[in-house]
């Protein structure tokens, strides 16, 4: 997408989010739904959306129940929006609400609808279980079983180690591996040293926390089930205690991710409102800022397993080019800490001729001015609800730019699969 060149201009006119809760805290009795509801219905209490029809509100979860196969027409029908408001339910992993808001903005970019809601949520305290797979195919034996012996004999070739439940994971596939398991083969590769990773969570924190104190966050999320901020954000945190943090992934002394350079397991859920520049005037509401650029890659990362997370080495390339720009030219960046070492391994990458050419690109994008990256604390402080952190980045870059009244910003959210994707937003 390239809204600047034939399409209509796609504007950012609104953002709400619950905070983020550290999984089994706060929401630990909160359902997808329950969530998705909430950070919807503050964005139709902030912006008077009552009863007001919506082109679309797409939106998703990485990890939802199969009772959630209509998860956000449900969660729509639970706010004042008019009852005929459609709605589409996406999933692209941890990339969910960036793919949410591509979804809508394209829409509105060839004029098929004039606004939309797009957004994430996702679950960590409220995971699905599942039964083994020798139980669910007797259940469905017993099933198509007419009579009470046939169901009985269904049932007694199932084993007692079968009765377990299976909680829902989000472990690779095809390697078998943890993200964070990829993520500290990465590490090494890139050779991103403990030191380095531990003092980019610092800064998260630290930023966040100063964030909070100077009220940037109060009009971006709505006070939920008790919490009025991220409860992952910590003020007391400091290098010394990260360090003392044993590693997880890598236990041995090679080892160099550990829960304080990585992101925890998270509940929350955020929306952004996405519309034409001609119903944000009809309804009073300012253009915030404007998606200018998107691109979604994919990477190898069966054979490379250092890849998982760097699909944004070729989405951020291919978007650049496509849109004549270096990173010199950006005044802010939102870059995903899934973890510190895949944030910091990208930006590497990316600044780097050398590195660069692995992936097969001629040139580095550029250099990030450091001052410029996560200013208002990153994924590591915020922390990570899987299909909720795009509205949550693209939020805080709309508002960013806003409060400098001009610039442009970069957004870059690496995704499970060996998904990446990167969106310009701009603000004339």
């Amino acid at each position: 997408m390239n809204t600047s060149q034939q399409n209509r201009r796609v504007a950012i006119v609104g953002y709400n989010r619950i905070p983020f809760a550290r999984a089994n805290t706060a929401y630990t009795h909160a359902s997808n739904q329950d969530m998705l509801t909430a950070a919807l219905n503050g964005l139709v209490d902030r912006y008077k959306l009552q009863g007001i029809l919506i082109g679309e509100v797409a939106a998703g979860a990485v990890l939802k129940h199969s009772k959630d196969f209509n998860l956000v027409r449900e969660s729509v029908l639970g706010t004042a929006l008019d009852p005929g408001t459609p709605a589409a339910d996406i999933q692209q992993a941890c990339a969910t609400g960036m793919e949410s808001a591509i979804y809508i903005a394209n829409k509105i970019a060839l004029g098929q609808i004039e606004v939309g809601i797009a957004g994430g949520v996702d679950s960590i305290s409220n995971l699905p279980l599942m039964t083994s797979e020798p139980l669910r195919k007797a259940l469905l034996a017993a099933r198509r079983q007419k009579s009470f012996l046939g169901k009985v004999k269904e049932f007694l070739k199932v084993k007692l180690k079968d009765l377990s439940p299976v909680i829902a994971g989000t472990d690779e596939p095809r390697t078998g591996l943890s993200m964070g398991g990829h993520t500290e083969v990465m590490a090494k590769y890139y050779h991103i040293s403990r030191q380095e990773q531990d003092q980019l969570s610092l800064e998260s924190h630290q930023k966040m926390i100063a964030a909070y104190k100077e009220g940037f966050y109060a009009d971006l999320i709505t006070p939920y089930l008790g919490l009025d901020r991220d409860n992952n954000a910590r003020a007391d945190t400091n290098l010394e205690k990260l360090a003392k943090l044993k590693t997880v992934y890598d236990t041995s002394v090679n080892g160099t991710l550990t829960a304080g350079n990585s992101t925890p397991l998270t509940d929350g859920a955020s929306t952004i409102l996405l519309a034409s520049e001609a119903w944000a005037k009809e309804h009073n509401l300012p253009v915030i800022a404007y998606i200018t650029h998107v691109e979604v890659a994919g990477i190898e990362f069966v054979q490379q397993r250092q890849n998982l997370l760097l699909a944004p080495v070729y989405a951020a390339t291919r978007m650049l080019q496509k849109a004549n720009m270096k990173l010199e030219d950006f005044d802010f960046f939102e870059i995903h800490e899934a973890f510190a070492a895949q944030a910091l391994a990208t930006m590497k990458i990316w600044e780097s001729k050398e590195l660069m050419a692995t992936f097969g690109f001629n040139e580095a994008l550029g250099k990030i001015d450091r001052s410029k990256l996560n200013v208002k604390g990153g994924s590591l402080a915020a922390a990570h609800p899987f299909a909720a952190t795009g509205g949550r980045v693209i939020a805080t870059m709309a508002k960013l730019l806003n409060q400098k009244g001009k610039g442009k910003g970069l957004i870059s959210v690496c995704a499970a699969g060996g998904l990446g994707v990167t969106m310009i937003v701009e603000k004339p």
